[in-house]
């Protein structure tokens, strides 16, 4: 029980924390890129270090490399057929309000479904890598919330409104989460197995496709360097203190 209350813990929290810290405070562009690159980082270093191994344990490679790349391939068909909505939205002439936030909310929610399903996987395995997914999942949560809300709250003008909506999408990680770890729990260690090599494929997709271009590493190296090199160091650590 004590582990349950944990991971939904961190699944709220990642988010929330985003939420408040982009409504009240729009944190420095160094500060929210170097914690892009430090989630980025964490995310690689788990499905790497953590699920694949894992996966590899109780799953046939071919289906492990199967299900890898179809997790790859189910992000990205999401983000094709609902983009996250960013700034740049907000330059455009006469933008239609109604149809951005319902774009962004859709967008918002399918990204997350995965995200929880990630953690209610390896959930199913143990707990302890259960815990290790949501706490990476949440680093990366804060810094992508701070770059939703704050074009969220430039369209609804409500600081409420915009808390309340995206409040409401981090259910979607939590469905995914349930679904995730009640489905699978006591199936094969196949199934479960590959069902981690999905769960990385979403992950590695998330972190390079999304969160490493938004770090803009390039432009920042010392900050963007240094943070891959911690969110590496700190999933290193977790992993030998569980």
């Amino acid at each position: 029980m004590d582990n349950l209350l944990i991971i939904i813990f961190l699944i709220f929290v990642g988010q929330t924390l985003g939420c408040l810290v982009g409504l009240i405070k729009k944190p420095r562009r160094s500060i929210l890129y170097a914690s892009l690159a430090f989630a980025a980082s964490m995310m690689i270093c788990i499905s790497f270090l953590q699920l694949i191994p894992e996966s590899l344990e109780v799953t046939p490679l071919h289906l492990v490399i199967i299900s890898f790349f179809l997790g790859i391939g189910i992000m990205w068909i999401v983000d094709r057929l609902l983009p996250h909505i960013n700034p740049e939205l907000l330059k455009k002439e006469k933008p239609s309000v109604k149809r951005s936030v319902t774009m962004l909310v859709i967008g918002m929610a399918l990204h997350n479904l995965p995200e929880g399903l990630a953690i209610g996987i390896g959930f199913a395995l143990t707990p302890a890598l259960g815990i290790i997914i949501a706490l990476g999942i949440a680093a990366q949560d804060v810094p992508e919330n701070i770059a939703t809300i704050v074009p969220l709250y430039g369209l609804t003008r409500k600081r409420t409104k915009s808390f309340i909506i995206v409040t409401v999408t981090i259910l979607f990680e939590l469905l995914g989460f349930i679904f995730g770890y009640y489905f699978l729990k006591g199936t094969s260690l196949a199934l479960l197995g590959a069902s981690l090599a999905l769960a990385a494929g979403f992950m590695t997709y998330i972190s390079i496709e999304e969160l490493i271009p938004a770090a803009r590493i390039k432009q920042n190296l010392k900050v963007g360097v240094t943070s891959l090199v911690l969110g590496a160091v700190c999933v290193l650590l977790i992993s030998l203190l569980g």
